[in-house]
């Protein structure tokens, strides 16, 4: 029996991440104006210009995943999780992207290296219907190794689902989970701890149990949701979204739910992808942890009632996209359960 691996074996401590926030929060709270719509601690930030009109901006890393493109020597498609993670961030806020932009920070400038990121970033601004405006490229000796690179990007866009900000959620309210394509942009160095130091694993080992190689398995693209919702969203089927990045289902649902409902999220309604499986065979984590770490095969939560279920199930798998009722909520102060794991 392996010994359970956990996220701060890995080197993250999410309690630390916690008290950072509560930390932060009263010094960017003490910065707000009366143009500023949103709450800390929301998906995207919300912003009023002028009467009638809101923006939401939205900033964002791909994190250690990166680690693995540099071992892979495969840099096109970090680009795209970094735009499509952006991008869904804003949905769950009710906007459409409108721009984008990118800091590539390097210690020697490749420009293979920077114009293949950049493809990434380029096409997932296509694919997401905004313009990719602008960026800075920092080339700065000495801070960062050989063949490594940082990469955040910035996104900015404009409210055109009202209702999804509002969030009038009602006890009987069915959850939607949308299937993720693979483990997205969150847990690596978790990932990174699992196959290359405890299995022993290289970027282009074959991935265990599975066509392809760690690298190909691993390097999957973070998915983009504003097109697989657009039918849902512009017909209004839709109550609130939630994005399922760092923090898991527990972490990201209780985030839109607000304090006079609980979420039942039962784990046992969709299938677990194969490499989940392995990261919770090999890691011997318990399921708490790999539910605050992953996102376990769910990528994006819809909130829906309850007669418009089956549309909206129609509409989501329409767009090449699998989703499967997982839960509902109920009455309650703001928590998330887990059922049937």
């Amino acid at each position: 029996m392996n010994e359970g691996l956990t996220y701060r074996d890995a080197g993250v401590n999410l309690e630390a991440a916690r008290a950072a926030k509560a930390r932060i929060s009263r010094l960017v709270r003490g910065t707000r104006t009366d143009a500023v719509s949103s709450d800390f601690g929301s998906f995207g930030g919300r912003f009023r210009p002028t009467p009638g009109r809101e923006l939401v901006a939205s900033a964002d890393g791909v994190g250690t995943k990166l680690k693995i493109a540099f071992m892979a020597d495969r840099h096109d498609t970090v680009g795209a999780d970094l735009v499509n993670h952006c991008v869904n961030d804003i949905l769950v806020e009710g906007a459409r992207p409108l721009i984008f932009m990118d800091y590539v920070a390097c210690g020697v400038l490749d420009p293979d290296t920077v114009t293949s990121v950049v493809s990434g970033l380029a096409d997932a601004c296509r694919a997401n219907g905004c313009a990719l405006l602008g960026g800075e490229t920092a080339e700065m000796p000495d801070f960062y190794a050989p063949g490594e690179y940082d990469l955040a990007g910035f996104v900015v866009g404009e409210i055109v689902y009202p209702e999804l900000s509002r969030r009038h959620l009602e006890p009987g309210d069915r959850l939607i989970g949308l299937a993720s394509s693979g483990i997205h942009t969150n847990g690596y160095s978790f990932v990174r701890a699992l196959f290359f130091d405890r299995l022993g694993l290289g970027a282009h080992d074959a991935f265990p149990g599975a066509e392809g190689s760690v690298s190909d398995v691993l390097l999957r693209p973070h998915r983009s949701y504003l097109p697989i919702l657009e039918r849902s969203l512009e017909a209004g089927r839709v109550r609130a979204l939630a994005h399922i990045t760092g923090g898991g289902i527990p972490g990201n649902v209780d985030r839109v739910i607000g304090s006079g409902l609980d979420a039942v999220v039962r784990t046992d309604r969709w299938p677990r992808p194969h490499e989940f499986g392995v990261i919770a065979r090999e890691s011997g984590a318990d399921e708490a942890e790999l539910f605050s770490t992953f996102n376990m095969g769910v990528g994006m939560v819809a909130i829906v009632r309850e007669e418009e279920v089956g549309r909206v199930l129609d509409e989501i798998r329409g767009a090449r996209c699998e989703a499967f009722v997982c839960g509902e909520l109920v009455a309650g102060s703001g928590r998330v359960h887990l059922e049937g794991s």
